[in-house]
């Protein structure tokens, strides 16, 4: 018997992928893209799924399904996070996957897109658990992963201690003369085990500097503008306390388990410290009242980030908003239908692919620096953060305003504009 929950699950993951390739449909007809390219781009490069065992603590044996799916690479390596999260499966893998190639070529580095995971629940496993689980799916993944090849991150569910665990592993699997050659097999990794300075921050920050530059371009005043975030994991809280000090008020959160609101505003760092004490949850948060998760999205705002997981703007709700601006911290928050209703309702949509490229840009910084045996201060890579969108977000706004289109569309532009380019000079082999 199927669940209405299962089916949910299932409709969400193939409407990521729907959606992306509705986003490309849209953007390679304006530019009338080359179909022989589009035939490329329309497809995956390769896509792997493993099975492994791994040993629970009770001594039972549990066998998991791990995803990596490489989209493409004519920029450069493949790139991409990887999550661990009960709705990971190949579409979803496939919908990502395509979409860090979008996000890599719109930021303008030398990389292409790949994304992938384990379909668990995280928190119904020990530390020690999901340690073995990180270690046994690295593994598995074998030379699919490298350095120069597919360089994984954190996503949804997973964190600088599990690049940690998976730059150890892999480092194992090498000859003792090659293994310090591959400490930029991940990013993402904790600062003793070769991160970087900022990249923790480096997502919330570009989503925060968006939507500072989207408000300059409007001469609008942030200060005491009023914001909603879903999501309080990384890139949530990072974005609420970049645009706190900017003087603006978060007046409601989601999360996985509800949905708080106070119209005078919650102290993000406030919820920051009751959250960790709480599991993450930040039900309970005695400065907020709790309502109901339907509710959310129709709160009067000014501004609302999504930042958790991909199709929760949907037809069914996006006539209710009433903010000015979406960014979309989330890799795919809004499906195809609700933003037609968003645009026609003057809505503006900063598009995940610019919005929350922060963190392969910081990403890619940390590659660099692996790669060179260089040490960047934090002041330097915030600055190289700011620079780099800055750059994009003022090449998204032009192209918009050139070719008459949503910011969306001009971002995809840009980014297979770019690809055309790469296959168009290098040709075909053979």
């Amino acid at each position: 018997m199927i669940t209405k929950t299962h089916k949910n699950k299932k409709a969400q993951k193939q409407g990521m992928l729907n959606n992306v390739m509705r986003q490309f449909d849209n953007a390679a007809d304006i530019i009338d893209l080359n179909p022989n390219i589009r035939k490329i781009l329309e497809v995956t490069n390769n896509e792997l799924v493993v099975h492994f065992p791994v040993r629970m603590d009770n001594g039972e044996v549990e066998v998991f399904t791990g995803y990596r799916v490489q989209h493409n690479n004519s920029l450069g390596p493949y790139k991409g996070g990887l999550r661990y999260h009960p709705t990971v499966d190949i579409d979803a893998a496939r919908a990502l996957a395509m979409w860090m190639t979008w996000k890599t070529s719109l930021a303008g580095l030398p990389y292409g897109g790949a994304k992938g995971g384990i379909q668990l629940d995280p928190n119904k496993y020990s530390i020690a658990e999901l340690e073995r689980i990180t270690r046994r799916f690295t593994y598995a993944l074998g030379d699919n992963i490298g350095p120069e090849l597919d360089i994984p991150a954190p996503d949804v569910n997973t964190s600088s201690q599990t690049m940690a665990w998976i730059l150890d592993t892999y480092m194992s699997t090498k000859s003792p003369n090659e293994r310090s050659k591959n400490m930029h097999v991940v990013t993402g990794k904790p600062l003793g085990a070769g991160g970087s300075e900022g990249r923790d921050r480096a997502t919330g920050f570009g989503v925060y500097l968006t939507i500072k530059f989207w408000a300059e371009s409007k001469k609008i005043n942030l200060k005491h503008k009023r914001y909603i975030v879903q999501g309080f994991g990384n890139v949530g809280y990072w974005t609420a306390h970049f645009l706190e000090q900017e003087g603006a008020k978060m007046i409601a959160v989601q999360d996985a388990y509800g949905c708080i609101h106070n119209e005078k505003g919650i102290s993000v760092e406030k919820l920051l410290t009751y959250s960790k004490a709480n599991k993450g949850s930040i039900l309970g948060f005695s400065d907020a009242e709790i309502i109901n998760n339907s509710d959310f999205f129709g709160l009067d705002c000014d501004i609302i980030v999504p930042a958790a997981l991909g199709n929760q703007i949907t037809a069914k709700n996006a006539p209710y908003i009433k903010a000015n601006l979406i960014a979309e911290g989330a890799n795919g928050p809004t499906d195809v239908e609700a933003e037609e209703i968003l645009l026609k309702n003057g809505i503006e949509i900063i598009p995940d692919i610019l919005c929350n490229s922060g963190g392969v840009i910081g990403s890619y910084f940390e590659w660099l620096q692996n790669r060179n045996g260089e040490i960047w201060q934090l002041d330097e890579v915030m600055q190289k953060l700011e620079k780099k969108l800055k750059e994009s977000f003022t090449k998204v706004m032009l192209t918009s305003i050139e070719r008459d289109v949503d910011m969306r569309t001009a971002a995809f532009i840009i980014a297979i504009e770019r690809l055309e380019e790469a296959y168009t000079q290098r040709g075909i082999f053979p």
